[in-house]
């Protein structure tokens, strides 16, 4: 009987600390409001095919036109400039197989997307831009310089009077602005993650959101139904779904979801 005790106490204390694990904020941010119910146009409204590259100011003003939030990407340039970009190189967008982070912001502004008159942009240009016209979401691409690439994200930010969000894979981007910037609302990516590196299958479970604590997860809608996505739903998580590309399949998530990150449609 001894032993049954034990056993059950030991599973009971790991359920515990399981659940203490993957809970996510309960502070209910006051901005997840102003997330609810919001289409985000995928790397801006883009149409890679059709001269509107993804992450470019002509998909921005295009989101724009059409009053969609939108969500990018951001990178720290070799010279600690912050810009507009998802790929780590710009190989797929600009056919030079280098890395973002390995050039210069001069040698980056010489580039053009697809083969269009499109260039790369600043953060600071895409907020300009903007400028409070429709929500942001900021998607911050670790490589291994949290702090350098948060640091001068949250200083240009820091001037920005529209209303944005941020989000990261990385649970350490979150964890950043936790410490130094509490009052962002701060979101977990993530997904079913198979076979890829130790962090995102981890960060697919959720259980680094103890270190974070986000204020919603945007998650693979085609996971919708993981385990782990399903219980930190339960446990009170604002769920953002990711990347609808067709109106049947975001009309299939309407009950799993609370904001939709789209992109090849118009919803």
């Amino acid at each position: 009987m001894k032993a049954l005790i034990i056993i059950l106490s030991s599973l009971i204390f790991l359920a515990l600390l399981f659940l203490f694990a993957v809970m996510p904020s309960r502070r209910k941010h006051g901005k997840l409001k102003h997330l609810k119910g919001l289409h985000i146009a995928h790397r801006g409204l883009h149409d890679n095919d059709g001269g509107i590259p993804e992450n470019s100011m002509s998909a921005f003003k295009n989101a724009i036109k059409f009053g969609y939030a939108i969500e990018n990407d951001i990178h720290l340039t070799k010279d600690g400039e912050v810009v507009v970009f998802h790929d780590d190189t710009i190989s797929r967008m600009c056919g030079i197989n280098k890395k973002i982070k390995d050039m210069t912001l001069a040698e980056i502004k010489e580039l053009r997307l697809l083969n269009t008159n499109e260039a790369i942009p600043t953060l600071k240009e895409c907020l300009d831009l903007v400028d409070g016209k429709v929500p942001l979401l900021i998607e911050f691409k670790y490589e291994g310089n949290t702090n350098a690439l948060c640091s001068k994200a949250n200083e240009i930010l820091e001037n920005y009077k529209g209303l944005y969000f941020v989000q990261s894979f990385h649970p350490q981007i979150l964890l950043w602005y936790k410490k130094h910037n509490k009052k962002i609302c701060r979101g977990q990516l993530s997904a079913k993650f198979k076979g890829e590196g130790f962090v995102k299958r981890i960060a697919g479970l959720l259980i680094l959101n103890f270190l974070s604590r986000p204020d919603f997860v945007s998650y693979d809608f085609n996971d919708k139904n993981y385990f782990f996505f399903k219980l930190v739903k339960r446990l009170g998580a604002f769920p953002v779904g990711w990347t609808f590309k067709s109106k049947k399949e975001e009309d299939g998530c309407k009950e799993d979801f609370n904001t939709f990150i789209f992109e090849n449609y118009i919803p």
